[in-house]
């Protein structure tokens, strides 16, 4: 379970887009996230199709880790696309399933959803396969630096973002860990009525939650001992600093940006 979720995993290396400075990442995926939904054309979605493909191939990362970990996330695509198969009424009957039409709008509009969906998957997941959980804490706390201004706690967000990006990986081993020794019991998660499957997945959130509980008091404790009071007069060992691949990169999307927006008309 724990080697098919990718969300909260790093991968060490020093690809292009490893290098990047964690504040650029985080900014073009978020004008990513935006203009995604503004894509109307066949040509439009090529292109931030291509645009996602190009950073996972600079990212190094292997193919078949990206696909392995996002097949948590198949099952809604798949879903989201049928469910737009069979409600959409609008354009022409393209072809029938048991006697049920499938208009041509329920199939692009299916495609466009899906797609939207799945993109928006591959490149937050990307962020956190190329950047340690450290480098988006420091990210963050930068870019919203100003707010310390209205006293808004800027370090400790980006530290309890830092923190459950860390714990997702560990939370899901100890998931598996729970589950197969609770199999070797005999307990049974996948066959049986729904009632009954739902039951048997009450011994694997009791241990789970003790165990986060645990884990969360341990971490608290640990911070206390070193001393930690929160994020007043810390400095910092490693300061970002945006360098010429950043600046290159960042022109590189906005050309990318421009193209897409004229594409749209």
């Amino acid at each position: 379970m724990s080697s098919s979720v990718i969300i909260g995993q790093y991968v060490p290396g020093n690809s292009l887009v490893h290098r990047l400075d964690p504040r650029t990442k985080i900014t073009i995926i978020v004008f990513y996230i935006i203009i995604i939904f503004l894509a109307n054309s066949f040509l439009s979605y090529a292109i931030l199709t291509a645009f996602a493909l190009l950073s996972v191939l600079l990212s190094r990362v292997a193919p078949s880790f990206i696909m392995k970990g996002l097949k948590p996330v198949w099952f809604l695509i798949i879903f989201t696309f049928l469910l737009h198969l069979f409600l959409t009424k609008e354009g022409e009957v393209v072809f029938r399933i048991f006697s049920l039409p499938i208009y041509s709008e329920a199939l692009i509009k299916g495609t466009e959803i899906s797609l939207r969906f799945l993109l928006l998957i591959l490149m937050t997941s990307l962020l956190t396969l190329t950047t340690t959980p450290i480098a988006i804490t420091d990210a963050v706390e930068s870019m919203l630096n100003k707010l310390k201004k209205i006293r808004f706690p800027v370090h400790e967000i980006a530290l309890m973002m830092s923190i459950s990006l860390r714990f997702i990986p560990t939370l899901m081993q100890e998931t598996e860990k729970i589950s197969k020794a609770q199999a070797s019991r005999g307990v049974d998660f996948r066959t049986g009525p729904l009632k009954e499957r739902i039951k048997a997945v009450v011994p694997l959130l009791v241990p789970l939650f003790v165990s986060a509980f645990k884990r969360a008091e341990e971490l608290a404790m640990a911070m206390e001992a070193r001393g930690y009071r929160g994020g007043e007069g810390r400095t910092k060992y490693r300061e970002l600093k945006l360098k010429r691949l950043d600046v290159l990169v960042f022109i590189f999307s906005l050309i990318v940006l421009v193209v897409f927006w004229i594409s749209r008309s």
